[in-house]
This record gives structure tokens, C-alpha cells and sequence, in this order.
């Protein structure tokens, strides 16, 4: 924990010092996935992104208590607290029971993440879960005066709030700009300004996910679960609270507004947002309807995608970037990151070859300096914000003095060898997040399968051609054992796995 790590305060708009409230301590909560379909592209960023940091964290020696939540209810059509609840949507349209919507999109995102070498969080609460804390914190806003009640619903009165405190500091915007953006709405509905949103919102007669509350029978506000699951398991001050570019205004913004209206002070100290992926240079999701799901990614099952990619190359795509830096989706550089995951992993495997150490006469030697200043080096990127490109270009160049071995260039000891192999394992594993993978997808594997054992019963044709029934017999003795079955038919010969 002796290492200075900055991180870059959206709050204050610069690098900050990473400092925990509690010492040895860290408080992490980074907004989760709503589950109404299944996670894309934009998803994994912010998933990996954090992942890096909590693995980091541990690294250093950190007692990591890491909240990322599921929105399962609350969070509308539009964020303007407008339409119908984005699962109870999908649930009508399929006519099952939202909580089957949420569970099974649930399971297929956490497939996902494993796929992707995510961590689980320490904690994963969902909203639906946690409707009496929501309550809590609703009640606690109307009796400070902050937000007031109309036709059963719970709205925050953003104007009074800005002229106590100061609404806007996240994003930068002023209430002045958000009332321009939203004044032919103006009168409209049940705000008395188009920029306060809701807290709790009455259900319709035909709205299935409802609580009681003192208010109406309705369900929360989608910005007040965060606060409320925040303040729950991390306390009323924590650390770091993360999520996407994109959640900066209005939820970001919303959750600090509700923070200090409840309870009189900011919850967190850091604010850490990763930006976009984009697709032909725009934002990719689900509202633009431009996104492509992991799972397509995975299978190559999409009119964008010319083949699979496996979840190590995504994982790999996403941290070749900065964080904080827009990363624009091709195939090009799909199969840029495909090609440089694939050189890490050789050289990974080519250093245990060196593991005994290699003598060669009259070549330099790798010495144990190289190793300690390479080690530095990415310690000063993790620690400059979480520079994982940086990290990426120290690892390969171990991989050029891997190369240089290989090619019997040079010469090194066992035990510089062991503290190059540690160091590999180290940053690229542990940190990282990376694993061996070859870097072809489940689909490609399965095609490179098929192809061998094709090409196998080629040379048992050509040998019955050739009427060498001993070879033939052999090839298909030997298939057998491996646990294939081939028979001849009239269209040629076929073949299955049984084993």
C-alpha cells in the first residue's frame, strides 16, 4: 500500500492521490447493468474497467469491499422519468413475470463476466431487493424539505435544492442550462419543474411492480438505488463510486443531489467514469439500437462481426485503451488485439523454457536490473491512473527479450528468469486479468476441429481407393479409440463425437 496511486476525480476534474477514509480499507461501488436484455460492448467496459481497479487495489494489499448493483426495477423507458419500466416492458411483450425477465438476463450477464475473467463483486444487491431503503431515503429528502409530493408520486425539487447547495457539480451544467434544454416541456405533467425527477413514482393499474408506501402503491425513482444501496453497505462516506461517461448526468449528478439532501454531506470522495465504446464514431447502445451483445461477439452471430472473437481478445481489445479514452469498435482492431494477445501469450509460454536458466557463450546476458526497472514501470502505470496501455507496452517488451532468447541472443539465469516469469504473471494475469487463450473463438476452435478429423478421413478415402484396407481400417480403429465414430455411407463418409 506504499505505492501513490492517482486516479482521476471527475468531481474535481483532475488526478487526485488515492487516499481511503479507513486506512488498508476501500469502499467501491460502481453502477450495475439493468437486466432486460443481454449485456453488450458498452457493458464490458466499465466491467473490465473496474475489475482492473479492484484487482489493483487487492494487489497493493487493499481490504476491498467492491458493491456493483442490478437494476431490476425503477429504471424507465426515458430518463426524463417518463414511459414504462424497461423490464416490465420486456416481460408484457413476452408475457412472463418481470422477475423471469430480470433473473434470466441475470444469469446470462454474470456468463458473461466469467467469460470476460471478471471478478464477482464483494456484494451484488439488487434494487427490487432494497424497496424499504429507497423508502428511507425518500422519506429522509421530504422531510428536509427537499422534494415534495404530486398525485402519489415523490419528485426532487432540483431548484430549491440548487439555491441551498449547488446543483450540477459532476457533469459542470447549470440548472439555468438543463431548464433551457427541457422548457417547451415546461407546465407539462406532474413537475413543478421539468428538471426536478422522481423519487417514487405511482404505479398504474396495469404497472405489475409495485410496493405500498405512505406516498402511493408505486415503485422507487431509478437514481435512488444507488444512494440508498451505497449508503447500506458502505456506510455514509466511502471511497470510490464508478460507472460510464454516460452516467455522469443525470444519474451521477442525481445521486450526489439526493446524498446531501438526506443526509447533509457528499457519500463519496472519488468519482471515476470510463468512457464510450463507439461504433462508426457513435456511443454504441441499446437506445441507438447500434450495439452488438457479448454473446454475439462470442459467436460471431452478427451482420457487423466477420467472425467470433473469444472473451480474452474483448478483454484485451478493451484494455489496450486508457479508460478514460473512446474506443471505436471495427474488426480491424479486433484482429489487432486478437494478434497482440496471441504474442503475449507465446512469450508466456516460451518463458518456461528458460526457467532452468540458458547459457549461451559469447551473448549478452539479461541481467536482474532489466527486471526490477521493467517491474517499476508498470507499477508507475497502474499507479498513474491505471495506465493498462502502458502496462501492455512494458509486457511486450519482455516478450522482444523473450525473442532474443529464443533465438539463443542471449543468455540468462534461472533466477532472472523466475523474476521475469513472476513479473509476467504479475501484470498480466493477476493485474490484468488476462488468461491463456489462443485467441480464436468457441466457433473457430470447433471449425479447426472439424477440418482436422476431415482432413484425417481424406487420407482413410485415398487409402480405400487405393485399396489399402490395412491403413484404412487402422485410421478408423484409431478414431474409434478417440471416441469417434465414422461410418461409410453412399454420400461419402460421416463421422460424430461420442465422448
Amino acid at each position: 500500500m506504499e505505492q501513490p496511486l492517482l486516479i482521476y476525480n471527475t468531481l474535481s476534474r483532475q488526478k487526485e492521490l488515492f487516499k481511503p477514509l479507513t486506512p488498508g480499507r476501500v469502499g467501491m461501488y460502481v453502477c450495475g447493468p439493468t437486466v432486460y436484455g443481454d449485456a453488450h460492448l458498452g457493458h464490458a467496459r466499465p466491467a473490465i474497467t473496474f475489475d482492473l481497479l479492484f484487482r489493483y487495489l487487492k494487489h497493493l494489499g487493499y481490504k476491498v469491499r467492491y458493491v456493483r448493483n442490478i437494476t431490476d426495477v425503477g429504471h424507465l423507458e426515458h430518463d426524463a422519468d417518463e414511459g414504462e419500466d424497461k423490464i416490465a416492458k420486456k416481460a408484457r411483450l413476452e408475457q412472463i413475470e418481470p422477475m423471469e425477465v430480470a433473473q434470466y438476463y441475470t444469469n446470462r450477464f454474470h456468463d458473461a463476466m466469467n467469460a470476460l475473467n471478471c471478478l464477482p463483486p464483494s456484494i451484488e444487491p439488487h434494487a427490487s431487493g432494497h424497496i424499504m431503503e429507497q423508502q428511507q431515503l425518500v422519506k429522509e429528502i421530504f422531510d428536509n424539505g427537499y422534494a415534495y409530493e404530486s398525485n402519489g408520486s415523490v419528485y426532487f425539487d432540483v431548484e430549491k435544492y440548487d439555491k441551498d447547495h449547488k446543483y450540477g457539480i459532476l457533469s459542470g451544467r447549470s440548472l439555468e442550462n438543463i431548464k433551457d434544454a427541457s422548457r417547451e416541456l415546461a407546465g407539462v405533467g406532474e413537475k413543478r419543474n421539468q428538471a426536478d425527477f422522481a423519487l417514487w413514482k405511482k404505479a398504474q393499474p396495469e404497472h405489475i411492480m409495485r410496493w405500498p408506501s405512505q406516498w402511493s402503491d408505486g415503485f422507487p425513482g431509478w437514481h435512488c438505488e444507488c444512494t440508498a444501496m451505497g449508503r447500506k453497505y458502505l456506510g455514509e462516506h466511502f471511497d470510490i463510486h464508478g460507472g460510464g461517461l454516460d452516467l455522469v448526468f443525470p444519474h451521477h449528478e442525481c445521486e450526489i443531489a439526493q446524498a446531501v439532501a438526506s443526509q447533509g454531506d457528499q457519500m463519496v470522495h472519488y468519482w471515476m467514469h470510463n468512457n464510450m465504446i463507439t461504433i462508426d464514431g457513435k456511443k454504441m447502445g441499446k437506445s441507438y439500437n447500434n450495439f452488438i451483445t457479448l454473446p454475439q461477439f462470442f459467436a460471431g452471430e452478427h451482420e457487423r462481426l466477420e467472425r467470433g472473437y473469444s472473451p480474452m481478445t474483448i478483454r484485451f481489445f478493451i484494455l489496450q485503451a486508457h479508460y478514460r479514452s473512446t474506443v471505436d469498435f471495427s474488426n480491424e482492431a479486433l484482429q489487432s488485439a486478437e494478434k497482440g494477445l496471441q504474442r503475449l501469450m507465446d512469450a508466456w509460454k516460451a518463458m518456461q523454457r528458460f526457467a532452468e536458466g540458458q547459457k549461451v557463450k559469447g551473448q549478452p546476458q539479461v541481467e536482474m536490473k532489466y527486471v526490477d526497472e521493467l517491474r517499476q514501470k508498470c507499477y508507475d502505470a497502474m499507479n498513474d491512473d491505471l495506465a493498462s496501455p502502458m502496462v501492455i507496452s512494458h509486457l511486450f517488451d519482455a516478450c522482444r527479450v523473450v525473442n532474443t532468447l529464443l533465438d539463443k541472443k542471449a543468455s540468462i539465469t534461472a533466477e532472472v528468469a523466475q523474476a521475469l516469469i513472476d513479473l509476467f504473471r504479475t501484470f498480466a494475469f493477476d493485474i490484468l486479468g488476462l488468461t491463456v487463450d489462443t485467441g480464436a473463438s468457441n466457433k473457430e476452435r470447433e471449425e479447426a476441429f472439424g477440418a482436422v478429423v476431415n482432413m484425417v478421413l481424406e487420407q482413410r478415402q485415398q487409402a480405400k481407393a487405393e485399396k489399402n484396407w490395412a491403413l484404412s481400417d487402422k485410421i478408423r480403429d484409431d478414431l474409434a479409440a478417440l471416441g469417434f465414430e465414422v461410418k461409410d455411407t453412399k454420400d461419402g463418409q460421416a463421422w460424430t463425437l461420442n465422448k
